[in-house]
């Protein structure tokens, strides 16, 4: 398929790149060197089909990320399919590279390409981004948490006569855009929807101290199979800085590799 046929179907106009509109999206923007280097390893292990626009939008190639070269600061860039495509690129002033990786919009820019051999073949060779903008849709994926060793969270609850009471309960789950806790039943009008948690201190193992501001987004009850009943709350982060997103990702991604060479090892 050529880059024009794929054009046709392609979900998202260049008018429309997140990346472009700073002003709305700009709490989406990575700037530390390694959370961009570990967002870009995950694109280059995943082989995620990238679109590249240039020419003001007006052109675009299919490519993929095939070597990150961190001594040279370089990214290495497989060739798109159409060789007039390829050159333009090669000419262009401005580049927006787009691609999605576990339902997170990955976007980033660069100055300039450069051909370059990779392997004994043409590719291209761009700097390292100084900005990567990683957008959170939100289908989250969902990860539940250890029963055997829960992940808990701490913070205050302030009743309505003014007492603060230090809480402390298991995490059921945990994702890019929330949490699940377990929560006693009886604890219930201490939960309400739109009720805001600050400086929550969630321990995310091997990966350190999650801070965080929640808010209560819903909340039902629950009653396991052995007939054990909790309260399940469902709770929101707010303005959760991309520092601490990666910090999540990291802590589930782990934890999901883990369970899978389990399972492969019992199989």
């Amino acid at each position: 398929m050529s880059e024009n046929q794929a054009a046709q179907g392609h979900e998202e106009a260049p008018t429309r790149l997140e990346l472009e509109q700073g002003d709305i999206y700009s709490k989406y923007l990575l700037y530390s060197k390694s959370e961009i280097l570990f967002v870009l390893r995950a694109v280059l292990q995943k082989g995620s089909m990238i679109t590249v626009y240039f020419d003001r939008g007006q052109s675009f190639l299919l490519t993929s990320l095939i070597d990150i070269d961190t001594e040279r600061g370089a990214l290495i860039f497989d060739l798109g399919s159409d060789n007039e495509m390829n050159d333009r690129a090669l000419k262009a002033d401005r580049l927006l590279f787009t691609t999605s990786l576990d339902k997170v919009k990955i976007q980033f820019s660069l100055k300039r390409l450069d051909q370059a051999q990779h392997g004994g073949r043409p590719a291209f060779r761009g700097a390292f981004p100084d900005t990567v903008l990683r957008l959170q849709r939100r289908e989250y994926y969902r990860l539940s948490t250890p029963i055997a060793t829960p992940v808990r969270c701490r913070f205050n609850l302030k009743r309505p006569d003014g007492a603060v009471v230090a809480t402390d309960v298991p995490l059921l789950d945990i994702s890019g855009g929330g949490v699940g806790l377990m929560v006693d039943p009886d604890c219930k009008d201490d939960f309400q929807i739109d009720t805001v948690f600050t400086d929550c201190r969630i321990d995310l193992p091997e990966e350190g101290l999650l801070v965080c501001t929640m808010i209560v987004r819903n909340a039902f009850d629950v009653t396991t199979k052995s007939g054990n009943r909790h309260l399940r709350v469902g709770c929101e982060y707010q303005d959760l800085p991309g520092t601490r997103l990666t910090m999540i990702q990291r802590y589930i991604t782990r934890v999901e590799r883990e369970r899978k060479a389990r399972m492969s090892g019992m199989s």
